[in-house]
């Protein structure tokens, strides 16, 4: 073990100690007996409330929209290792996760990346920096994640055509002190160690401190990885109306530096599935820090208060090299794209919302009205010079000397921008009698956008965009237990990423998108039994294209289509309180309607009628779980992501692959539980994304791991 290891160890193991010591005593005196497993029934959460899906408080039930809510609990007890792991259990969602867009890409109803499916934590949003979110990325300090299917600008602004990634942090527990450690070790010399401690300081005050720490060789030569998280939120009760939590999260991550396999004529070689073509002084950190004071006043029973204010900080840094290409007339790897680059970002946000409960011409209705300030700064340092790109080094398939980072051209700061936001949006809910509800709601949204050339000043622009969101939807309950809704919903995507706007896209507007969606929902038998089924059209219009009618690959216009159009449906079955079924299946067809693109020729043709890249049309999730009895729980779960094109011609494709993950739970004592859990248990050798066409980032091989968890409470 490093030494940089050994000092994380180190400051954890005094973390825990210092902070679990106060627990022992009183947790002997008021030990209660915790249910370890069956008796527990969960279902999708549709009648719980979901801050995501609306600002009104109110469940998936009531919602005309999909949401899906993925309890931390279940998370951490599947062994889910990271947000995306966990998230991508959800209907629809998969991973297309690449070093260079942090590790955190998803792709849902036929749209991929960050400008198109946002991340949220507790609500806040980081504006994206050249297509990169490195932050939430550690699940242990989840409470839930929810996910909102489908457009959700009028909620959050641009960038949400596909859907929104709540995730929700855990809170103080105001009523006892309790504690818990987990330590886990496995295969690759992987090794976890975390904490959580929450409880009251006073009558009213109250605090929760998490912290979580993931170390790894991983299955690639030089594939190490290391990461560190930590939570903390004070709340405090100033009276039987407000509330106030100060809460702070930091993550420091040092990634596999793996930018994927190369393809050998065409082909993947399963045999070099350990092989790492990168430098041997590569470098790959993501360092994280976001602070957040939120205040709930509720002044009266149909009045209620809410403000946020954020200070986010993100440094990211690369030097890699990235692309690999098998070269048949030598039968080496010819490595390409020697990068350097770094990310300073700074933002600083404040969102508010007043919400009323009052009467309508004599029908209950509920309104919330708010805005939205940002302002962000970015710093974009890198060695983005033509000496740099012309760089070329060659490898032995097998058995070669990795070589070392080259510097061509200097990794300096080439621009910055100050982007300044603010946004309106209101939210209502008329009902109009015990079956029959209608939602709607709507959002105006602007930014200023300067942006400062540092290595040509003259080179320099300022630009602005605006935009107006809404939606509109219905809720019927036959039953209180039952809802069939239907939704039309607008949205806007930028162009590329809003804050590192370019000098060709701030010509062009944001992209325009809209979506009809009807589905139902039902919970039956106290829960044991919830549902749900969703189908959607979605229309993504204004893409950039190159003109069909030029011979100018620069010849641009907007004026490109694509859509979407599938059903999504889940359930959770509690057969008894021993058995748990939770399965998800998701069935899409995307295509182009109207994109050209210059060929390898220079040619201009038409994509029309094609799917885009990285978009599977079929996804599908199982999990069972069987709790033998009150010590032993076995389950196993089952993930499926149907065939990927990697290139818009629809030429070459990412197979399809199935991936199976089991364990088995024993729990001696009501506080203390061991596990032991197999990831890829099939050892499938898969491609979880494209990094190139020829160049695929493999997943996970089979690994086995052991964890022990002990609650004090």
């Amino acid at each position: 073990m490093n030494k940089r290891y050994l000092h994380r160890y180190s400051l954890l193991a005094a973390s825990c100690c210092v902070f679990t010591a106060q627990f022992t005593a009183q947790a002997a005196e008021n030990l209660e007996t915790v249910e370890v497993f069956g008796r527990r029934i969960e279902g999708l959460g549709l009648s719980e409330s979901s801050g995501t899906g609306s600002r009104l408080d109110l469940s998936p039930l009531l919602t005309p929209a999909s949401i899906e809510v993925l309890p931390g609990d279940v998370i951490r007890q599947r062994g889910d290792s990271s947000i995306v792991e966990s998230v991508t259990r959800a209907a629809g969602i998969t991973s297309e996760a690449t070093p260079g867009d942090g590790g955190t890409a998803l792709s849902a109803r036929g749209f991929v990346g960050h400008s198109s499916i946002m991340h949220l934590l507790d609500g806040a949003r980081l504006f994206v920096g050249a297509g990169t979110v490195t932050f939430p990325f550690d699940p242990w300090s989840v409470d839930r994640i929810e996910v909102l299917h489908g457009p959700a600008s009028v909620m959050y602004g641009q960038g949400a055509i596909g859907g929104v990634i709540n995730i929700v942090s855990r809170q103080p527990n105001t009523q006892a002190s309790a504690a818990q450690v987990e330590l886990a070790f496995g295969e690759d010399s992987r090794s976890h160690a975390a904490v959580d401690l929450t409880g009251p300081l006073s009558e009213d005050w109250a605090y929760r401190f998490d912290v979580s720490y993931n170390q790894a060789d991983n299955w690639v030569d030089r594939g190490d990885s290391d990461s560190l998280a930590i939570a903390g939120t004070l709340q405090w009760d100033v009276s039987d109306t407000l509330r106030l939590s100060l809460s702070h999260d930091y993550g420091d991550q040092n990634p596999m530096e793996y930018f994927g396999t190369p393809l050998i004529e065409g082909r993947l070689d399963e045999s070099l599935r350990d092989e790492n073509y990168n430098v041997r002084d590569s470098r790959i950190n993501y360092r994280d820090a976001w602070t957040r004071l939120k205040a709930r006043w509720q002044p009266s029973e149909s009045v209620q208060v809410n403000n946020q204010v954020y200070w986010l900080d993100a440094d990211r840094e690369w030097r890699n090299v990235e692309e690999y290409e098998f070269n048949p007339d030598t039968n080496e790897i010819d490595r390409f794209s020697y990068i350097g680059i770094l990310h300073h970002q700074e933002q600083f946000g404040d969102t508010a919302d007043v919400r009323f409960a009052h009467e309508l011409a004599g029908r209950e209705n509920r309104i919330s009205v708010g805005f939205d300030i940002n302002r962000i700064r970015f710093t974009h340092v890198n060695d983005f010079a033509d000496p740099q790109f012309d760089l070329v080094s060659s490898v032995p398939v097998r058995n070669f000397d990795p070589g070392v980072f080259i510097d061509a051209s200097p990794t300096i700061p080439r621009f910055r921008t100050e982007t300044d936001q603010y946004s309106l949006f209101f939210e209502d809910r008329l009902v109009l009698n015990e079956q029959w509800s209608v939602i709607g709601g709507a959002r105006y949204d602007n930014a200023q956008i300067d942006r400062f050339n540092l290595i040509n000043p003259a080179a320099s622009f300022d630009a602005s965009f605006s935009n107006t969101s809404w939606r509109l939807g219905v809720v019927f309950q036959p039953v209180a237990t039952l809802s069939f809704y239907g939704q039309y919903a607008t949205a806007v995507d930028p162009t590329g990423s809003l804050i590192t706007t370019n000098a060709m896209q701030s010509q062009f507007d944001l992209t325009k998108g809209e979506q009809i969606e009807a589905g139902v929902k039902q919970s039956l038998w106290n829960q044991r039994l919830e549902w749900t089924l969703a189908a959607y059209r979605i229309v993504k219009k204004d893409l950039l294209t190159q003109n069909p009618a030029s011979a100018n690959p620069q010849d641009i216009l907007q004026i490109g289509q694509q859509s979407s159009r599938g059903i999504e449906a889940s359930l959770a079955l509690n057969i008894d309180d021993r058995w748990r079924i939770d399965a998800n299946a998701a069935l899409l067809t995307a295509e182009f309607d109207d994109f050209g693109e210059e060929d390898d020729d220079g040619n201009i043709v038409s994509r029309n009628g094609l799917r885009p890249p990285s978009v599977p049309e079929q996804a599908a999730n199982l999990w069972v779980s069987w709790a033998v009895n009150d010590q032993w729980l076995a389950r196993a779960g089952l993930r499926y992501v149907g065939k990927r094109f990697t290139d818009t011609a629809n030429q070459l494709e990412l197979p399809s692959y199935t991936v199976l993950d089991a364990g088995v739970d024993w729990a001696p004592t009501p506080q203390l539980s061991l596990t032991a859990a197999v990831r890829n248990l099939t050892d499938e050798v898969y491609g979880v994304a494209a990094y190139t066409t020829a160049e695929w980032i493999l997943g996970q091989p089979r690994t086995a791991e052991l964890t022990a968890r002990y609650r004090f409470r």
